[in-house]
């Protein structure tokens, strides 16, 4: 019985995936996503640093470019707020690199709400392993609703 374990063993390990240093980063990233679709509050939390930084740049009618700031706290509320299947942002891991402990992530997304196109962008991500966790650190993005790609 232990050898037919240890033959057993030989064929499954190989098999077997472990998580890599980008997979970790890219479920940190998705688990925001999901925490937005669920109205999730406390899982979208879970996924920032405590010092997180959320900033968004916008344009206005008149064409000036500024940059909105936004905490953690009020996101979260936000989305904890809004039904579940309303922020339906859908995004595609364009760039992740990753150097020790920090990361970057590039994510051209659609966002629906209701199911509706709203809008389009993308996001940067800086995400930081804190006690073997990555945490996003940073986002900001881009909001647009010409130029997407439906």
């Amino acid at each position: 019985m232990k050898y037919l374990l240890s033959f057993s063993l030989l064929f499954i390990i190989p098999f077997a995936k472990a998580q890599t240093a980008v997979d970790s980063v890219k479920a940190t990233v998705k688990q925001l996503f999901t925490a937005m679709l669920e109205a999730d509050a406390a899982k979208l939390t879970d996924c920032f640093a405590d010092s997180a930084l959320l900033q968004t740049i916008v344009k206005s009618k008149e064409g000036v470019v500024s940059v909105r700031n936004e905490s953690v706290a009020d996101f979260a509320k936000t989305v904890g707020s809004i039904p579940k299947n309303m922020a339906d942002e859908r995004i595609v891991f364009d760039v992740v690199k990753i150097d020790a402990d920090l990361a970057i992530v590039w994510t051209p997304y659609q966002f629906y709400r209701n199911g509706t196109f709203s809008h389009c962008g993308v996001n940067s991500f800086q995400l930081v392993r804190l006690n073997g966790r990555w945490k996003i650190q940073y986002i900001i993005d881009t909001r647009r609703k010409n130029g997407c790609a439906e």
